[in-house]
């Protein structure tokens, strides 16, 4: 199997069964991302606690990279440290633009090969973007 495709499976397993969806009630942090060029939309959910994320969920609708990029991140961010959430946010976009993935992207790795297609990088980092956006929300606080 070419790494290609197996990128592809991890994408469309993580679009077909989306990890963490849903609403969450209490949260810390709830912000909507829109990307109306596509369509895409979510609303991303977060309770923290003692600096960490303690529980994330994310309701959404749009194309499979999308979906499937904020289920990943959900799994992804789960039990971090919101300076390391921060971090890991910095290397998600830098790997979209066009920075190799380093050992800390685990699976996110798989959604490197939208770089090719640029009209597609947006709707990979919709979710990411509102997550930082989310936690400097936060942070204003």
């Amino acid at each position: 199997m070419a790494l290609d495709d197996l990128y592809r499976e991890v994408i469309l397993d993580h679009y077909a069964h989306p990890r963490n969806r849903g609403t969450l009630e209490p949260n810390d942090v709830a912000v909507e991302g829109a990307n109306p060029l596509c369509g895409d939309e979510l609303v991303l959910f977060l309770r923290l606690r003692d600096g960490r994320v303690e529980e994330v969920r994310f309701e959404g609708r749009g194309c499979s990279i999308s979906q499937a990029s904020a289920s990943m991140m959900t799994e992804a961010v789960k039990g971090r440290t919101l300076d390391e959430v921060r971090v890991l946010v910095a290397a998600f976009k830098g790997m979209m633009h066009g920075e190799e993935p380093g050992d800390e992207m685990g699976d996110l790795a798989a959604l490197q090969g939208v770089r090719k297609f640029p009209v597609r990088v947006k709707c990979a980092t919709l979710p990411w973007i509102s997550l930082e956006q989310g936690l400097d929300e936060y942070a204003a606080r």
